[in-house]
């Protein structure tokens, strides 16, 4: 099965004042995302983004998830892109074939908490029927 990646933004943090804008963002908090439909993984981290005076400025209120991603992949670049999403897709197929390789660094998973699972799961995460 293929995985789907979904890059997603968590935070953005502003200058309140900055080449006479207001709320000028230097620095996002972004998320992948990624499921073979069984199994997750995720990746996150902060990047800067430098606002150019010259350059267009969106307001802070009219700026789109899309908008902010497109800044993060610009800033990421390509090759560490490729790295991310592979890794996310080692991360998954170590959890859909799990082989303890390296015992001082062996594949983990998130089970759900135990108080929180619904009525219609176990605590393994399995749905009764």
């Amino acid at each position: 099965m293929s995985i789907i990646y979904t890059w997603g933004i968590d935070q953005m943090i502003c200058y309140p004042i900055y080449e006479s804008q207001t709320d000028v963002v230097n620095n996002v908090a972004w998320r992948v995302d990624a499921t073979d439909g069984t199994y997750n993984a995720t990746s996150y981290s902060t990047v800067d983004v430098i606002y150019v005076g010259s350059s267009s400025y969106t307001p802070y209120n009219s700026l789109t998830q899309d908008q902010v991603v497109g800044w993060v992949r610009a800033v990421i670049g390509p090759e560490q892109i490729a790295k991310i999403e592979a890794d996310l897709a080692t991360q998954i197929a170590n959890l859909a074939n799990p082989q303890v390789i390296n015992q001082a660094n062996p594949p983990v998973v998130i089970p759900p908490l135990p108080w929180s699972v619904t009525s219609e799961q176990d605590v393994d995460g399995e749905s009764f029927q």
